[in-house]
């Protein structure tokens, strides 16, 4: 087997009474009973219903066999921060122990901490075996294990081998930058004459993760402290540009994957749990590679998605149970194989990686070690303006690319609505913006 490197009625008043406390006393014990065989993981995360059901049939399989009690994990994902954080939230007012444990992202976690709500799990860290660095950033800033690192992912780009012809000469495919990009668009459009770039734009997409951890830094080298400044302003310009050669129905793509396999796309950006059934349905004719470089460097979102235990857990052992099942090597190797999202050990992972998985891996690679890498972190901090934050870079590319707005009008009208998420949720900037004093201040100065 392959290894790879890479972290579940009565007559009578006596007779009343003591019916009534039998059957009360019964139905306490069985509720009582039910929390300590089951354990509640609420989720932010594979929550598509394809990443649903490998969860429960292939990541959790065999989870209550070795347990004591037997646990059953009831798996119930969320779609979106704001779910989540409030769900969590009504627990610790209620007390009820609703959740044993937490999936989500990093940011989600420190919003959360703030709060106050999860449970240090610094003795349970000792016990496993996880990247230290990975590790640190559960801790959130302080001394305690807030979150248990689960996996890792990223996004990044594939495409059908029939688009190797029309690749601009001498361009490294794992070295792109985004006008090479942009002229791979442009060759592919007067070859086939048809639009087969894909960017993902839909409902249900993740677009604006390009934007924050993928232009903004490759072309400003920020992201908020340079949401509305002249290089934003060059760098929608420049999106503006490549646009006429992204498919025209980009607007309905949420699975790039889906769209690669149809042909609608020859080149596509997305996450790699997106883009992995493309490669995998056949993977002699897919290459994936690194995200493309602008001139601040090749910025790119690693995220850290973590397991953490709410202050009112109700089965705390089941829940220690699950995090260990999770993260122990030969799951998250089964992990690995279905979803794509890479592991957390700091050693070696049993896995049958296939060959889909195995491009995807080698493309990671390649990114996170070429020499311009420039990271760029998940929101952090924002709680409940998660969702306003990202609006707003959403806002942004419909009033710009769909709408043809001007860029710097565009931005200076949004700066304020951006800010204001930082001057309500208190949050700091985060890399690869500098640190900043208090709430991070979003840098406008196309209008100066």
């Amino acid at each position: 087997m392959p290894r790879t490197s890479l972290s579940k009625r009565v007559f009578g008043v006596g007779l009343t009474i003591a019916l009534t406390a039998s059957l009360f006393g019964g139905a306490v014990a069985a509720q009582d009973a039910e929390k300590d065989t089951r354990v509640v993981m609420l989720s932010t995360q594979l929550q598509p219903l394809t990443e649903q059901r490998k969860m429960t049939d292939s990541i959790l399989a065999g989870f209550d066999e070795g347990a004591d009690p037997r646990y059953e994990v009831w798996f119930q994902p969320v779609e979106n921060t704001g779910q989540f954080i409030n769900r969590v939230q009504v627990d610790a007012t209620t007390g009820d122990g609703a959740n044993d444990v937490l999936g989500g992202l990093h940011g989600e976690f420190a919003a959360l901490a703030n709060d106050g709500l999860l449970m240090d799990l610094s003795e349970l860290a000792a016990e496993l075996d996880i990247a230290p660095n990975l590790l640190e950033l559960g801790k959130l800033g302080t001394d305690e294990q807030l979150y248990i690192p689960w996996m890792t992912a990223t996004y990044i780009m594939a495409a059908h081998n029939d688009a190797m012809q029309y690749l601009p000469e001498g361009a490294d495919i794992n070295a792109l930058s985004w006008d090479e990009v942009a002229a791979w668009g442009a060759a592919i459009e007067e070859g086939t004459g048809e639009r087969l770039l894909g960017i993902p734009v839909g409902d249900k997409a993740l677009h604006h993760r390009l934007f924050q951890g993928y232009l903004y830094p490759s072309f400003t080298g920020g992201v908020n402290e340079t949401f509305a400044t002249p290089e934003a302003v060059e760098m929608w310009e420049w999106l503006r540009d490549m646009w006429q050669y992204v498919n025209p129905q980009a607007n309905t793509f949420s699975f790039m994957q889906d769209h690669l396999q149809s042909g609608e796309a020859l080149v596509a950006w997305d996450h790699t749990a997106r883009l992995i059934e493309a490669i995998r349905s056949d993977p002699e004719n897919y290459t994936a590679f690194p995200a493309p470089a602008g001139p601040a460097g090749r910025g790119f979102m690693p995220v850290v998605l973590g397991l953490a235990v709410p202050n009112t857990a109700g089965n705390l052992e089941g829940a220690k149970d699950l995090i260990r099942h999770l993260v122990d090597p030969a799951t998250q190797g089964v992990t690995l194989a279905e979803v794509g999202n890479f592991p957390v050990a700091a050693g070696e992972v049993p896995a049958d990686v296939d060959a889909a998985v195995q491009n995807q891996l080698d493309a990671v690679a390649a990114m996170l070690n070429s020499e311009d890498a420039l990271p760029a972190l998940l929101p952090v901090g924002l709680g409940a303006e998660g969702g306003e934050y990202s609006q707003v870079f959403k806002d942004a590319f419909k009033a710009i690319i769909l709408d043809g707005g001007d860029p710097a009008s565009v931005l200076t009208e949004l700066a304020p609505r951006l800010q204001g998420t930082f001057d309500r949720s208190g949050a700091p900037c985060w890399t690869p913006d500098e640190a900043s004093d208090g709430p991070c201040q979003v840098g406008s100065t196309v209008s100066e």
